[in-house]
């Protein structure tokens, strides 16, 4: 099985303090084991297609246990036929090495 990349964004609507909410469905990601990366506004997970989508559901149900109503998923998945997919093909020339 090859290697994807999948963004998930995931927005709880209309609650007043959203970060606790988000910060169970990372905490979820982060127990996976799968490699990630989380950026301002969206978690990278990089592995198999069915374990990237797992997690997703995975960090879904976390963040409605932790007292969500409401929430916006958005989810990305980049895939490749017969090869992998890196974080780094897509973003190395452009990381900086001196960010302040």
């Amino acid at each position: 099985m090859h290697k994807v990349n999948l963004s998930l964004q995931i927005i709880p609507v209309n609650e007043a303090n959203a970060y606790p909410i988000i910060d169970e469905a990372i905490r979820v990601i982060q127990a996976s084991g799968l490699r990630y990366e989380v950026q301002p506004f969206a978690t990278i997970i990089e592995g198999t297609y069915e374990e990237v989508l797992a997690v997703a559901t995975a960090a879904k149900d976390a963040a409605l246990a932790a007292g969500a109503s409401e929430l916006v998923v958005n989810i990305q998945v980049h895939l490749k036929k017969e090869e992998n997919v890196a974080f780094e093909d897509k973003t190395a020339q452009f990381k900086q090495s001196n960010i302040k």
